[in-house]
């Protein structure tokens, strides 16, 4: 029979020790690399809809747009909430002008856009959002638009992603992988992309890196993967029904870590929290945070990513550790509704305390 996963308590993690690991993350350099998306959040008000003389239809009314990065973006936009060092972006967009938006939004994070490339024989991906107002105030979210590249990228492009990967490794704390497309073939994080991520890892150093992937997470080796539950399961072949159990996610994540060599495998396993497996400790189960009222799980991983990531980039930290400081950041993003949240170091703290005194998060 397997070991029991020990389950992780939020008292293993004080406030002074949280302090301490914001403080040394707030000179880290991080690189996100992957697919970074325009998240378009069109703001319709539907007492102004009127019908289309052309059509007949009902013709929305926008009466506010947000332009904010998304999918890679969603991780750095949350990195950059939590720190002030550097931040790079690898990754592309076309010459278009949802590529205008999606590098105005990233400039105003103050990302390194350098290494950001301009593929004018690409579209820039995007989800157009349309938010409609309802009564009591709330946003209500219609049909979503989607802009993605349907083709294979182009080896030339695949050249310039890998020169740049190798290009900010270098300096690098950490690397964050974020892959947004579910064919291999297409977006930033293709086969051969993934074999340089591969070299890098195998290359030593003290770097972290970390990859998150909503296709195949089978396919990267030697880094840390994140999955969720269904992704994890998936991915190593074990049977569920409904939503996977936390023993179901232990037994993907430990065939993951075996197969792909992995240093550690990190399993969100949605309102229970993460399961941890790494080569040298036993499994933990590390509850999520319970939160009262209303949420938008929207961008919840990429949140969690970028605080356990950021966390883990400082030297001692442990992956309990980085995994409720992971916690933390995706328990406040998600009370943040209608848009892809972030988390800041003085609401950590705050909501740590919180914890600490018993406190229910949105009480």
């Amino acid at each position: 029979m397997a070991e029991a996963m020990r389950v992780v308590d939020y008292s293993e993690l004080s406030v002074d020790r949280l302090r301490a690991i914001m403080d040394a993350w707030a000179d880290a350099s991080v690189a996100v690399i992957g697919d970074f998306f325009l998240d378009r959040y069109l703001i319709i008000d539907p007492e102004l809809t009127e019908p289309s003389i052309e059509t007949g239809l009902d013709a929305y009314q926008v009466v506010e747009k947000r332009p904010q990065p998304g999918a890679a973006g969603t991780v750095a936009s949350n990195l950059r909430a939590l720190t002030g060092g550097r931040i790079d972006a690898v990754g592309f967009a076309g010459d278009d002008g949802e590529g205008f938006e999606l590098r105005q939004a990233m400039s105003e994070l103050s990302l390194q856009m350098d290494r950001f490339i301009t593929a004018p024989e690409m579209m820039t991906p995007t989800y157009t959002k349309p938010l409609l107002h309802e009564e009591d105030g709330s946003l209500r979210e219609l049909n979503r638009l989607d802009m993605r590249n349907r083709r294979p990228t182009p080896g030339g492009l695949e050249d310039a992603i890998i020169d740049a990967l190798r290009s900010v490794a270098a300096g690098a704390d950490a690397i964050i992988v974020a892959d947004q497309e579910d064919v291999p073939d297409r977006g930033v994080i293709t086969p051969r992309v993934v074999d340089a991520l591969a070299e890098l890892a195998a290359g030593g150093g003290e770097r972290i890196l970390w990859a998150d992937s909503r296709g195949d997470i089978s396919r990267f080796r030697n880094v840390i993967v994140k999955p969720n539950s269904f992704e994890a399961c998936r991915a190593a072949g074990v049977e569920f029904r409904g939503e996977p159990t936390l023993e179901q996610a232990r037994e993907a994540g430990e065939r993951l870590a075996d197969r792909a060599q992995a240093p550690a495998v990190i399993v969100t396993v949605g309102a229970q929290g993460v399961v941890v497996i790494t080569r040298d400790e036993p499994p933990v189960h590390v509850p999520a945070v319970p939160v009262v009222g209303e949420i938008d799980i929207v961008g919840a991983g990429d949140s969690f990513t970028a605080g356990m990531a950021l966390a883990l980039a400082v030297p001692g930290t442990s992956f309990p550790e980085a995994a409720i400081i992971g916690n933390l950041v995706a328990s406040i993003t998600i009370q943040q509704i209608g848009t892809t949240g972030t988390a800041s170091p003085e609401q950590l703290m705050q909501r740590l305390e919180d914890i600490h005194a018993g406190i229910a998060p949105g009480a």
